[in-house]
């Protein structure tokens, strides 16, 4: 099947919800030690600070599903188009400390709603032939968010803007989002969500420009709305009971596991952690965008073979490289613990190193660096393809909906949890931090090993079998 310019243009207009996501997510992680001197922030309290928009991303991703069915999926996404915009602007002119965390909490919403609603909005205007596909492109676009992300902070380090350069690191994304909104009036709305209304012409008029899966107008047409009718039928089917256990716990075990790695306390604290290790200045800010790029070929080369290789040997091969690469980290911060604490005093303070610490901090560096590149590795090809991918797969078309928002709101949490301890607990000791992570990745193995199913090229309905579902 061939795609057409008005399909390609809608889809990446949606993704662009998706780059945002990263984007905005990632960006704050240039700004910690700057926000940690403006307002004189613990620990405890810069922790907080990160996780402020975390907590908005579990809010948004648990009302964003009713508003999208009863307004539409492109009126939603405007929606967040806006609070992306207002957030950053808010949280480049904050007037203290409490509304930088109202307007992080604002643009959180808008996270959260985005990672719900755009991968949606793409599946619905998707011609069956092309929709795994068109979906990926989602993901890459938050990868890439995530990459344009600590590139845009480092640019601005590099700028010579003074202290408040954390202004313009976080105000920034008030020029994609601007973007994203007015591209937003271009696009259509959801042919299902029309039909799922009773707008039967005007969801004929999309599919003549989006296209159909078989061809036939009429005929997908009447099937929509007999799956509409199904699903009408079904709205009230409990979701907690016995029958659906087994998904409910893969999703929670899947989404909990992606954030007991430590990746995005590492995406929040990238510059931290390597001036942990004894990096200057300008070489915490460059080395995140070594690691935003490995994230983007890995995931790159996961999307392209995950249909092939399967989702357990993506999982398994990803959390071995986990574990190798964490425990290693946590080596390097065990063993040149003092060479480390006497290279960060010094870089502080512009005092010169001492030889011997020059020299135990270059080679404890380069373990800590090349570790964690193994680790985003792992990460992109292992958990950061599969989770969504195997959440929507396990749950039936009645209640998947529910089964995602579950997923999406234990991912969040879980997200918010380990950012807000991370400050906490990194302050006492790096090597215990990054052991914790290590030993839960060996949970994850064992889960992969023993309880995770293959829903590799399985029908849905053998896949609910499988799992005791009928």
């Amino acid at each position: 099947m061939k795609l057409n310019l008005y399909l390609v243009g809608s889809v990446l207009v949606a993704a662009l919800g998706g780059l945002l996501f990263g984007f905005d997510t990632i960006v704050i992680q240039g700004t910690t030690d700057r926000l940690t001197k403006a307002f004189g922030l613990s620990e405890f309290w810069l922790g907080f600070t990160v996780a402020s928009a975390l907590i908005g991303t579990v809010v948004g991703s648990m009302i964003s599903g009713r508003p999208s069915d009863a307004f539409g999926r492109r009126t939603v996404l405007i929606a967040i188009a806006v609070l992306y915009f207002v957030s950053a602007i808010g949280c480049a002119l904050p007037l203290g400390w409490y509304w930088l965390l109202f307007f992080r909490f604002m643009g959180g919403i808008g996270i959260g709603g985005a990672s719900v609603v755009s991968p949606m909005y793409i599946a619905e205007i998707s011609p069956a032939p092309l929709r795994g596909r068109l979906v990926a492109v989602q993901q890459f676009n938050v990868v890439l968010g995530v990459l344009l992300a600590v590139l845009s902070n480092y640019a601005i380090s590099q700028a010579n803007l003074g202290e408040n350069d954390w202004r313009w690191m976080l105000g920034v994304v008030a020029i994609p989002s601007a973007i994203f909104f007015v591209l937003l009036f271009f696009t259509p709305q959801s042919p299902r969500w029309l039909i799922g209304k009773g707008r039967i012409g005007e969801a004929r008029q999309v599919f003549r420009r989006l296209g159909t899966d078989t061809g036939n107008l009429e005929e997908e047409i009447q099937a929509i709305q007999r799956s509409f009718a199904l699903e009408h039928h079904s709205i009230e089917d409990p979701f907690f009971r016995r029958q659906y256990c087994k998904p409910i716990l893969l999703a929670v075990t899947i989404a909990a596991f992606n954030q007991l790695s430590g990746v995005n306390a590492l995406w929040y604290y990238a510059p931290a952690i390597f001036k942990m290790a004894g990096a200057s200045a300008r070489a915490a800010m460059l080395q995140p965008v070594i690691l935003g790029v490995i994230n983007l070929l890995f995931t790159t080369l996961a999307l392209a073979i995950i249909d092939h290789f399967g989702r357990r040997k993506l999982m398994l091969l990803g959390s071995i490289g986990y574990i190798l690469s964490l425990g290693t980290v946590a080596w390097a911060f065990y063993t040149y613990a003092a060479a480390f604490r006497i290279a960060a005093e010094a870089i502080q303070a512009g005092a010169e190193i001492p030889a011997a610490v020059v020299a135990a901090t270059g080679i404890g560096g380069m373990v800590v660096m090349v570790s964690l590149l193994v680790f985003v590795a792992s990460h992109a090809f292992g958990q950061g393809a599969v989770i969504w991918v195997f959440i929507s797969e396990i749950f039936p078309n009645r209640v998947r909906a529910r089964g995602q928002a579950l997923g999406s709101f234990t991912h969040w949490f879980m997200d918010a949890a380990i950012c807000w301890t991370f400050p906490i607990v990194a302050a006492k000791s790096g090597g215990h931090t990054f052991a914790f992570y290590g030993a839960m990745m060996v949970l994850q193995l064992l889960w992969v090993l023993w309880i995770m199913p293959e829903t590799k090229g399985v029908p849905l309905e053998s896949i609910q079998k499988t799992l005791g579902i009928e």
